[in-house]
């Protein structure tokens, strides 16, 4: 996942801020120095105290409106430098101040910051929204956007200049006093209630645990009693065993456990979060959200909040969205009745008596079919997953792709558990620098995301290095043993890597081209995970941590034909909450709604969800698009799924998955663009076509495909049967996409001179 932290001059994606009351000297306050003296311009963490964020606030507001008003107040022409490109360097202090803010509310958070993000979230939502609709400036910027041909605007500069223009319009800049007012004090209530969901999210996840004794943990392996031995005795619990609804502890017991009851209570009580009728209930946060959404969606002459979404992302529509959703949905939901029959046949030998499989079911007789079908246990597959081993892997990905290398690096951190890297290009220039940090805390959010404390820029005309990081949950390493991860950790780890690639690569010449669509942002962090569990890098990186032995063959084979195991479950899940998720944000009436109802009537009542599995996400919890800036944005996942398993074959297509010269063409053509192009303009430039989505639905094992049957599977033979055919046609649909879009970029210039014209 990419958090949305970075505040654009135009765009305010803005998540969960917070600080305390006090004030700092402002003589003390690293947030008022030009530049940091640090390792790549890293945050100073251990100077930055919780009394230097108001002040710092204020005082990134008060220059930020300073610089708005010399804009507006010039009496020179308005012009791409005196106008876009000054409104674009605007407002700097107060973006380092909030990204960093942001950053560690999610990461490391604690009572005083939450305590204040009531106060300061909403103000800065009417600090925005002022400036957006700001009649003067949207004046000036219209007025250039107007005369961008004539004024002979070109490349980024053009570009800059229409994202601003449209920008300004998505935000109210064409609307009435009085439709501009309601329109603000929209975006203040949903910022007040997104940073409420949040905290309301975190306090239920930390505030259940659930005590077991031993005789209860029967079939859990070792490694999962350990850790929660580990979590009692941390919380002073004696000879106990505690489990949390973090997932690298819920997990094995939902997984593992014989015990049936146990697998209910914490599966239970997932799944009741924010849900609980307690002062940290969600649900009227829902239904206000979706109210305030389709109201502030109708202000700006869209038919519901996913409308609004959709018109500036790849898909355009709900309707495309839901095509593509829909599309999925129906053989996936076939996919997992079938894998139900099977599991069912091992649930009747332990419960006869007509008892109902229930949700809390489905890991534990999953796992049972897995070693029965399979003989393969996640267990020992965990044993050649040790961290480093995986973060080894990567690095070495990263070098024979792009020849980029990985050195620890000193520098002040945020919590004694993260690691730095500086980043080192393949010209022996600096990158950039990233910080990694894995384990779960109470005061971290669940779930894994990518955010940059230094957003690539540049400055005086030299590249402004960025500073990455990578914040997830993983399983915790147990007295002498390493963290071991499991397939889904592994998984999410190259996913978030390939974030921090996007973040790493960028060449953007302005700050309000960095950000691409919503549905692009993840065909980067997706393309990596194609490489994590094939068998050239397994044999890379997949070592045991005692035995020091590489993975066999024969169980990087068993890896191989579970490739497709359980994927009618993983992928109805995740489409059953972006399709939730597009059904709230489609809404086209202000009616108060019940969240659990509408959601039932959904997913269970209209497409059919079998009540054996819930949706990956319910709304009470649901912190992606409450909390997290993917509000009509869930099916970024899928979407951008269909773009990277098809970016994928371009690897497969060269014979060797390390191919330099292919990923120095995605590298140039996708990761360093930002959002200099359009992203289907950037995907076509690198795969010289438009997506097929054949390649997603087969790597789900939702469709058949036929492969040679070859030992020991060496890519080549992995491949399509007709691949070389394919190569033909694709090279061909190359030059008529590239031979149409030359013609369409000359037909709207002439027509843009033709307007100028008349």
């Amino acid at each position: 996942m990419k958090r949305f932290f970075v505040l654009f001059a135009f765009a305010t994606l803005i998540m969960s801020i917070s600080s305390c009351k006090k004030q700092a000297d402002v003589t003390d306050n690293p947030f008022f120095e030009q530049e940091w003296a640090t390792p790549y311009g890293v945050p100073p963490f251990d100077r930055i105290r919780m009394e230097h964020y108001a002040p710092a606030f204020e005082r990134g507001m008060s220059l930020h409106n300073e610089q708005i008003e010399a804009i507006v107040s010039s009496n020179e022409e308005p012009t791409f430098e005196n106008t876009v490109l000054a409104y674009d360097n605007s407002g700097e202090m107060l973006s380092r101040v909030a990204t960093v803010f942001e950053l560690l509310a999610s990461a490391e958070t604690n009572d005083q910051m939450q305590a204040y993000a009531s106060e300061i979230f909403p103000r800065l939502a009417a600090h925005y929204d002022a400036i957006a609709m700001n009649d003067a400036l949207f004046e000036r910027v219209k007025q250039v956007y107007e005369s961008r041909v004539a004024q002979s605007l070109t490349g980024d500069e053009l570009r800059l200049t229409e994202k601003m223009y449209e920008e300004f319009v998505r935000s109210g800049a064409l609307l009435s006093e009085e439709d501009k007012a309601k329109l603000s004090q929209i975006n203040e209530q949903l910022s007040a209630l997104s940073v409420k969901f949040g905290q309301n999210v975190l306090a239920e996840t930390n505030a259940f645990t659930l005590e077991a004794e031993l005789d209860e943990l029967d079939g859990l392996p070792t490694s999962a009693r350990d850790a929660a031995r580990e979590q009692a005795k941390s919380m002073g619990k004696g000879d106990k065993f505690v489990f949390t609804l973090q997932k690298p502890s819920m997990l094995p017991l939902l997984t593992y456990a014989q015990d049936r009851s146990m697998r209910e209570k914490i599966y239970k009580a997932y799944l009741a979060r924010g849900n609980n009728g307690n002062e940290y209930d969600n649900n009227q946060i829902v239904a206000d959200m979706a109210r305030l959404r389709y109201e502030k969606a109708r202000l700006l002459g869209y038919d519901s909040y996913a409308h609004y979404v959709t018109s500036n992302e790849m898909a355009s529509s709900p309707e495309a969205v839901y095509e593509l959703l829909e599309g999925v949905w129906t053989p996936a939901l076939e996919r997992s009745k079938q894998e139900l029959e099977r599991m069912m046949t091992i649930f009747r030998r332990d419960y006869n008596n007509g008892e109902p499989f229930e949700s809390w079911d489905w890991w534990y007789y999953a796992e049972k079919v897995r070693q029965a079908d399979y003989n393969l246990k996640e267990e020992e597959i965990r044993d050649y997953f040790s961290i480093d081993n995986v973060k080894g892997g990567i690095f070495f990905l990263c070098n024979r792709l792009y020849g980029i290398t990985f050195r620890p690096l000193k520098a002040p951190v945020y919590h004694s558990e993260c690691e730095v890297y500086e980043v080192i290009d393949n010209n022996d220039q600096p990158l950039g620098a990233l910080y990694m940090d894995f384990y779960p805390r109470p005061g971290k959010s669940g779930g894994a995301w990518c955010g940059s404390y230094v957003e690539q820029s540049y400055k005086d005309g030299k590249r402004v290095l960025p500073v990455s990081t990578i914040v997830c949950n993983f399983t915790r390493p147990v007295g002498s043993s390493p963290a071991l991860l499991t397939i889904d950790e592994v998984e999410t780890f190259f996913h978030e890597f390939g974030h921090a690639l996007h973040n790493l690569f960028a060449e953007v010449k302005y700050r309000g081209l960095a950000g691409v669509e919503g549905d692009f942002v993840e065909l980067p962090s997706q393309i990596m995970e194609n490489w994590a569990l094939s068998p050239e890098m397994l044999r890379q990186y997949a070592v045991h941590y005692r035995r020091e032995e590489v993975m066999p063959d024969e169980l990087i084979k068993k890896i191989q034909r579970t490739k497709t195991f359980n994927e009618g479950f993983n992928t109805t899940e995740l489409v059953a909450a972006a399709l939730s998720d597009m059904d709230i944000h489609s809404l086209q009436s202000a009616e108060p709604i019940s969240a659990s109802e509408f959601e039932r009537e959904a997913l269970t009542d209209r497409r059919g969800l079998i009540s054996q599995i819930e949706p990956r996400y319910k709304y009470t919890y649901f912190s992606h698009i409450f909390d997290g800036g993917y509000s009509a944005g869930y099916y970024f996942y899928i979407w951008a799924e269909v773009l990277d398993k098809d970016a994928f074959q371009a690897f497969v297509e060269s014979g060797d998955l390390f191919d330099r010269a292919t990923a120095e063409r995605f590298r140039r053509e996708v990761l360093a663009r930002g959002g200099s192009r359009d992203g289907m303009d950037m995907y076509r430039a690198f795969r010289g076509a438009d997506p097929d989505k054949q390649a997603m639905l087969v790597a789900r094992g939702l469709v058949e495909e036929q492969v040679a049957e070859v030992e020991p599977l060496p890519i080549k033979e992995l491949t399509r049967v007709d691949t070389r055919e394919q190569a033909r046609q694709r090279a061909e649909r190359s030059r008529q996409e590239r031979e149409a879009a030359r013609q369409a970029e000359a037909d709207s210039l002439a027509a843009i001179e033709r307007a100028q014209a008349e």
